[in-house]
């Protein structure tokens, strides 16, 4: 595994829900805040986003934009004042219960988007996807990001024409465009920390290692070695660009893993401490209470409670 997909995979939860929307004339409405990822792309037409607390956003055909930390948002025909927007928008789930205004029949001046959302577990994000900006415009423009635009139209493909097996084509799309969209922000993004990371040789050359074989015995000097560099070239580059040393870096990842397969998973405490390189289930539980404040079974209990309470 790699670190975006590791990142990603963590946090995901079940499948992505979508809907493709058809409106006309003048129009406005209202997604209240998540605990996931918000996205939308549009197909045919334009429209504004006005994220909470934010500047508007112009959206036109092939653009997409992801919202990774589910803040609230207004979509409108026009650039509306906040406060004409709260008062006029429509809720976006009378539009998914089809209560909403649509173009019917299609009407070559609509607007066309398919909207969705991501479920993810906000309270153990890796730094790569909390550092996401509330809102990733990537507007569609010639020449660039190749795999997204694919997908764009792969998705739009299939929501066109409903083709044997899209039930599972369609969640898998969904998710491949989350992949591209994080993909692309990291490939224009200029202050972020982790795409400098990322971007590093060496800091790339540890984390890949560190991310294919978490439990392997890892030493600030066998890591060094797999990054072809000096202990204290890696300890240097590496703390600088991720922010912790590389062997902490470690220690909270496998933490994160476990909690994972807490969460995702019936496996038992000794073959979770087996996957994540702890030596025994008494050294996992230890150092599971002093980072999350709670132990392996409680934290399971209460992700099985939440996950029981976001079931439709």
């Amino acid at each position: 595994m790699d670190v975006v997909s590791d990142a990603i995979s963590v946090v995901h939860l079940g499948h992505p829900s979508s809907n493709r929307v058809r409106i006309g004339g003048s129009w406005c409405t209202r997604l209240d805040p998540y605990d996931g990822a918000g996205f939308h792309v549009v197909l045919q037409g334009g429209c504004w986003l006005l994220p909470d607390g934010g500047d508007p956003v112009s959206l036109g055909v092939g653009d997409a934009v992801l919202l990774p930390h589910g803040t609230g948002h207004v979509l409108a025909d026009s650039p509306l004042d906040a406060a004409v927007a709260a008062a006029k928008a429509v809720p976006f789930e009378r539009w998914s219960e089809g209560t909403g205004p649509r173009a019917w029949p299609p009407d070559r001046d609509a607007t066309v988007m398919l909207c969705g959302k991501y479920r993810l577990d906000c309270s153990r994000m890796h730094p790569l996807m909390t550092e996401l900006p509330a809102v990733v415009h990537l507007p569609n423009r010639v020449g660039r990001h190749p795999e997204l635009r694919a997908a764009i139209d792969l998705l739009a493909g299939e929501l066109d024409a409903r083709r044997p097996g899209s039930c599972v084509a369609l969640p898998s799309l969904l998710d491949l465009l989350l992949v591209y969209m994080i993909r692309s922000w990291m490939s224009e993004s200029t202050a972020g920390a982790w795409p400098a990371a990322l971007g590093d040789p060496v800091t790339a050359a540890a984390l890949r290692a560190l991310h294919s074989d978490p439990a392997a015995p890892w030493s600030n000097d066998r890591l060094a070695a797999e990054a072809g560099v000096s202990r204290p070239t890696l300890a240097r580059r590496f703390t600088a660009l991720v922010g912790r040393p590389p062997m902490a870096y470690l220690t909270w990842w496998r933490l994160i893993l476990a909690a994972s397969l807490l969460r995702d998973t019936p496996e038992t405490l000794s073959t979770i401490a087996d996957r994540v390189g702890y030596g025994s289930p008494y050294a996992l539980s230890h150092a599971f209470q002093r980072e999350f404040g709670t132990t392996p079974g409680r934290y399971r209990e209460q992700a099985a409670g939440h996950s029981e309470k976001q079931q439709p």
